[in-house]
């Protein structure tokens, strides 16, 4: 890809869209900005280092002229791919690109690719917690983090890249078939993001792309329990595949064996490096219950496959800390679990969430709708929830979809759900937020959610009136 000279037009000026500009730079191009936010929302140094490196940058919208004066128009993640701009950009054969298609040219270390509906973020940062065990120098970025722009700006001397890779990535990946990773790995697929997708088929499409690149020597890692996933397994046919969950029966890979991690060959296919018959057991680590065993599946085959010696992906294993608002327990009060599970912005994570509870539920939900099919959640709604208490603009909507299948009441705040669950919760039950919707109708972001749910539960415990040993703080 030649860029001296060029051009190039950077759409979006969030952490992707600065580190595009960067880059860039350093490779001689002539970068312009268009945002759709107004200046005044943008950080005044930036503001000040664009003015400084004579880059034009547009705020407020994105404009025709700017767009089609442009030589290669580079997308960030966030912006819809539909923008009238950019369709007068292809009707005038303008390139348009994203971080992958970049990166396909100038990556030169073997990188692990993780994406899927929910689950990234976690086997992302516990791939790179088990190459650091194994003394690998390794970066770790993508969607999560730092860009993998900022990588390629640099000396790029890490032994592994690390990528979470989301499906706005992909949509850029470029046209000739994007980055190809050595490992790709696919956790799941559930819809989600349907506001921005024709149909739920547009969004598997998309995930799917993550294998097009790859090549005979590259590995995928699929779920095996994932129906959807597993009628297209065969949509790449040039990798060689291998598979994780509970329902292998005669596929090589890594077996889920109550809270073990059993790795097989199958009858036609065998793993390299003599790795059939490895047992990893997740007992003692925060890894042993769904769905970070099924996480932890993923990560243990994708990182032997990249290399990892058994006792590194053990030592990375008991050392890894789960992520904030993903099945958090925030406190125990008077024999009540409560729970954090604000990452859930999509009905496939509550269904994974409610499949691991034991404990009756009272389940906090609601936010924003994602245009997900909450149908999906009926039967494990009437099996473990007890009471759904729901907030946000979503709250009538889903209140109409479950009011059939539980007790379901609405509320104006979140902290009035989690004071009405209080008063409903007894001993043994599980209070749990997860809201299956984004948070944006009431919150900054999904953490500003789950720090608002903690805060009023921490609140319950000063209230509480028994013995100290009734409640406890995680």
């Amino acid at each position: 890809m030649q860029l001296q000279g060029l051009h190039v037009l950077v759409v979006g000026l969030g952490k992707t869209g600065q580190a595009a500009v960067r880059f860039f730079l350093q490779h001689d191009a002539r970068v312009s900005v268009s945002e759709t936010a107004p200046k005044s929302s943008i950080a005044p140094e930036v503001i000040t280092w664009l003015a400084e490196n004579n880059i034009v940058c547009e705020t407020g919208g994105h404009s025709l002229d700017l767009f089609t004066a442009a030589d290669l128009i580079f997308v960030s993640p966030g912006i819809p791919l539909t923008i009238e701009p950019l369709a007068a950009a292809r009707r005038r054969n303008i390139p348009i690109t994203g971080e992958l298609a970049v990166a396909a040219a100038f990556m030169r270390t073997p990188v692990i690719a993780v994406t899927g509906t929910n689950g990234k973020t976690t086997v992302t940062t516990l791939l790179g917690d088990i190459f650091q065990a194994a003394s690998k120098k390794v970066f770790v970025g993508g969607n999560i983090g730092t860009p993998l722009l900022e990588y390629l700006a640099g000396v790029q001397d890490a032994d592994f890249v690390v990528a979470e890779i989301s499906s706005f990535q992909l949509d850029t990946g470029g046209s000739h078939k994007g980055l190809p990773f050595k490992t790709a790995i696919l956790l799941n697929i559930t819809p989600d993001h349907l506001e921005r997708y024709a149909s739920f088929a547009a969004y598997v499409d998309s995930k799917f792309t993550i294998f097009a690149a790859q090549g005979p020597d590259d590995y995928a890692v699929l779920n095996a329990d994932d129906a959807e996933i597993m009628k297209r397994r065969n949509l790449w046919p040039a990798s060689q595949k291998y598979f994780f969950g509970e329902k292998l029966a005669d596929l090589a890979g890594a077996s889920i064996q109550g809270s073990a991690i059993h790795l097989k060959n199958s009858s036609s296919a065998s793993l390299p490096d003599n790795m059939h018959g490895e047992v990893y057991e997740l007992d003692a680590t925060a890894l042993k219950n769904p769905p970070n065993l099924q996480n932890a599946a993923a990560a243990i085959l994708g990182a032997r496959l990249m290399g990892c010696r058994q006792q590194d992906i053990n030592k990375g294993l008991s050392s890894f800390k789960p992520l904030s608002h993903r099945m958090t327990l925030v406190a125990e009060i008077g024999g009540v679990s409560y729970i954090d599970d604000s990452k859930a912005t999509n009905v496939g994570a509550v269904y994974s969430a409610l499949a691991a509870q034991q404990q009756p539920v009272i389940l906090i939900a609601g936010g924003r709708d994602k245009g997900g099919d909450y149908s999906v959640l009926a039967e494990p709604v009437r099996n473990k929830v007890r009471h759904m208490l729901l907030i946000g603009e979503a709250k009538d909507t889903m209140a109409r979809a479950f009011m059939a299948f539980t007790n379901v009441e609405v509320f104006d705040t979140l902290q009035e759900a989690v004071s009405r669950a209080a008063r409903l919760a007894v001993p043994g039950d599980t209070v749990l937020l997860s809201p299956a919707c984004a948070s944006f109708d009431m919150f900054s972001s999904y953490a500003e959610r789950g720090d608002v749910f903690r805060k009023s539960v921490l609140g319950l415990l000063r209230n509480h009136a028994g013995s100290p040993k009734e409640a406890s703080v995680h």
